[in-house]
Order: C-alpha cells, then sequence, then structure tokens
C-alpha cells in the first residue's frame, strides 16, 4: 500500500445518509474508501442546510454539504423506483458497507432491508444511523440534532445555572452519530475479515450523544444529582446543607479569556494556583486572597463564597495581561492555564501550521480553494487526508453508470427523462 492510501483504500461505501449521516461517510472516504454519495434526483435536502458560500443560498455552496461529503463521487438515484431498486442492487454487489439513515423499515418497505441486501452480497455490511434505533418505543419518531442533544442529555448541561438551557452552534448529535457509526461500521468489517460474515449495524443517535457525557449519568447515579448548565463554571455535585459548588475556570483577560485550573485539592492543583498567585503577588495584586489554605482546600466542604473571592482577585490580575502573554507565563512558571482560541486564532495558530493541520481543498467551479480542519490524528503510512471536494449534483453519474456499470448513454437519458436518475 502506497503513501497515498488509506487505511480503507479497496472497499467501497454507498452512502445513502441525509445530515444524521453524512459526517460517517466523511470519516470512511477520508481514510480511503471509495465512497459514492447517493442522491435522490434533484440533490440531497442537506444541500439546503445554510451557512452558504459567500453568503449565497445555493444547493451547491452550502458549507454545511461541503465540510461532510468530502472525499465522495456522488450520484442521483430515486431508490423508491423498481429501475432505481435495481440499479442500487448492481451496486451493491461491488460493495462493502452500505451507510443510510431512513426512518426504521423504509429500506425493508423498498426490498431493500438488510435480509434482501445479505441476498445481493452475502457479506455486506448496513449501517443504519437513526434518531432513536431500529427499535424501541420512540423507534418511529423523527428527530434533528436539537431534539438528539436534547433527548440524549447533553443539552441540559449546556448554558448557565438557574437559566434556561443552550444549544450548541454545531451540529454534535449529528457529528456523535456520524463518528460512532463509522467506529461500529469498521469494528463490523473486523469482524467480517475474521469470520466471513456481514451484519447489520443499528446505530442510535441519542445513545451516540448520551455517550459522549457519562459524567451526567455517573453523578445522578452515585449522588442524585441532575448535573446542569453551570456556564463558564466547573460544577461540583455537593448535597445540602452546602449544595453545589461553581468553580469558574473559563475566566476573562485583556483580549479574550483563558481557561485557568485553580483552587486547593489535588497536589498538581494546589501547585499551579500557588503559581500563579506568586506570579500577580510579584506585581502587587491578588494579596486579599493570602489567608486561603490552600493545603486544607477541599471542594466538598469549601464555602462558595471564598471560592468567589478567590475568583474576583484572580480575574482582577488576568485582565491586566493578554491571552500570549498569560500563556507565555503559564509555560514559563508551570501554571494550568490555557488561551481559549477562536477561529481566528486557530487558523493562524503555529503548532496546527507545524502539524499540516489545515487543508487546502480545490473547488474549480467556484475557482478557489477553500481550507478545511483536517486529520486529527496522524498515521505513517495510510493518512486520514481529504481526497476531494464534496460532490456536485450528480457529478459522477457518467462515471459510474456508464464506465462502471456498463450503462448505455440512451439508457441513461431514457432513466433521467423517467427521474430515476
Amino acid at each position: 500500500m502506497s503513501k497515498a492510501e488509506g487505511l480503507l483504500t479497496g472497499f467501497r461505501v454507498l452512502d445513502l445518509t441525509d445530515e444524521k449521516g453524512d459526517f460517517c461517510g466523511k470519516v470512511l472516504g477520508d481514510f480511503g474508501a471509495d465512497v459514492i454519495k447517493i442522491e435522490p434526483p434533484g440533490g440531497s435536502l442537506a444541500r439546503n442546510i445554510g451557512p452558504f458560500y459567500k453568503d449565497t443560498p445555493d444547493t451547491e455552496k452550502s458549507l454545511f454539504w461541503f465540510a461532510f461529503n468530502t472525499s465522495k463521487r456522488g450520484i442521483t438515484l430515486d431508490i423508491e423506483q423498481l429501475d432505481g431498486q435495481e440499479i442500487f442492487k448492481a451496486l451493491v454487489q461491488t460493495a462493502h458497507f452500505v451507510i443510510e439513515s431512513f426512518k426504521p423499515g423504509f429500506m425493508e418497505s423498498l426490498g431493500l432491508g438488510y435480509k434482501e441486501l445479505e441476498g445481493v452480497k452475502p457479506d455486506i455490511i448496513l449501517t443504519s444511523i437513526t434518531p432513536f434505533g431500529q427499535s424501541g418505543p420512540y423507534s418511529d419518531y423523527e428527530a434533528t440534532d436539537l431534539v438528539g442533544l436534547a433527548m440524549g442529555g447533553l443539552m441540559s448541561i449546556l448554558g448557565e445555572s438557574n437559566r434556561p438551557v443552550r444549544i450548541s452552534s454545531g451540529p454534535q448529535a449529528y457529528l456523535q452519530a456520524g463518528l460512532q457509526a463509522a467506529m461500529a461500521s469498521v469494528l463490523a468489517h473486523y469482524h467480517r475479515q475474521v469470520s466471513g460474515e456481514g451484519q447489520h449495524v443499528d446505530l442510535s443517535m441519542q445513545e451516540a450523544v448520551a455517550l459522549a457525557a457519562p459524567i451526567v449519568a455517573e453523578t445522578y447515579e452515585c449522588v442524585k444529582v441532575n448535573l446542569s448548565g453551570s456556564g463558564p463554571n466547573y460544577f461540583t455535585a455537593r448535597t445540602q446543607p452546602l449544595g453545589p459548588l461553581y468553580l469558574q475556570y473559563l475566566l476573562p483577560c485583556k483580549d479574550g479569556h483563558v481557561l485557568l485550573q485553580w483552587g486547593g485539592g489535588y497536589p498538581g492543583n494546589r501547585k499551579s494556583t500557588k503559581a500563579i498567585l506568586n506570579w500577580a503577588n510579584e506585581e502587587g495584586l491578588c494579596r486579599d486572597v493570602l489567608d486561603i489554605d490552600l493545603a486544607t482546600w477541599n471542594s466538598m466542604t469549601i464555602e462558595q463564597e471564598t471560592a468567589d473571592r478567590m475568583k474576583r482577585s484572580l480575574v482582577e490580575f488576568l485582565m491586566t495581561k493578554t491571552k500570549a502573554e498569560l500563556f507565555r507565563g503559564a509555560l514559563e512558571r508551570g501554571i494550568m492555564m490555557a488561551p481559549c482560541n477562536t477561529m481566528a486564532d486557530i487558523l493562524a495558530d503555529a503548532h496546527l501550521e507545524a502539524r499540516a493541520f489545515w487543508e487546502k481543498v480545490a473547488h474549480p467551479e467556484l475557482a478557489c480553494e477553500l481550507i478545511y480542519a483536517g486529520a486529527p490524528l496522524k498515521i505513517t503510512a495510510n493518512p486520514w487526508r481529504i481526497r476531494s471536494r464534496a460532490p456536485l449534483i450528480g457529478e459522477h453519474n457518467s462515471e459510474i453508470y456508464e464506465q462502471e456499470l456498463g450503462i448505455s448513454p440512451p439508457e441513461l437519458e431514457l432513466l433521467k427523462s423517467h427521474n430515476v436518475i
């Protein structure tokens, strides 16, 4: 395998998903799989999700579509028509994975369920990504990313205490579902390599979200306290009479915010806090908290007022410095502190540049290159990398239908006239 190839080079994925599963196909494609994105004639509804390139609403300019459909080829096909189903089965014969995100039972209703696909390709892996899974009382419910966040429990810990919960600005439920589906598909592939058997992977978006916030369930199980949104604070569940302790770790500075771990408790935290207090003392600040004994600090017994007094004193010092100054000081003095980067910050980050994290992807139809987030991991010989920009609507119809399936141009025109492709 050459360095240009990926871990999944040589394997084909048929991607029938909508926005709930687009990321699954992207991960598999970025790892080298030949992912064929199958959209209905006219294109996927996910193409209507903004924002759009240069704020121009257009099904070919959705940044959501761009981000989550890299490294795929694209065709159009109506699998609800008999001709479309026969073409799809022909594609299945060439494939190793099928990923879909229809309502449970929809594929079966078309004669394209796992049993039928297994008959076409005995070792096929079918991965179904749905809001609540293939079974259970909620299985027929539909859901957006917002519903997935809410019913998966993650939304309950977003926002600030004693205020309504907040939503995430990014599609976290869709991303969690897609990432877990990609991992599950590869694990099913490993099983196939060992046993020769395919299988049906049932992925619930609600369960993927719940998995992403395990401390929420564990806290309730252990101390019967519901964690809730605490804004920039770290929430420590405590029973009455003290009640919960809020320690604000995301703190303002001269040009933004930093994440500062402070307080007593374990040795590393205590050492870091002493270091920043010493720094502040050198500049005549934070002297009003010298009476607080970090050696006896216990998050289960300390009073909220004492913690708030420490926070106010630290903020007074932090507001005299920029993020860059604080970061340099943290490295020099052994302080557990890091800048809270904006998107502008990370695009200019020297470390990410040195790691070649950002990738420039050509968009010939836009006459430009766009910068994409690249691989979060490095594999020496078989890298995760973006192999192409997201496909245009039906961009590879001729390539796949004519060159690979042997459908003649007149047949394609007939299929197109009947809205099959």
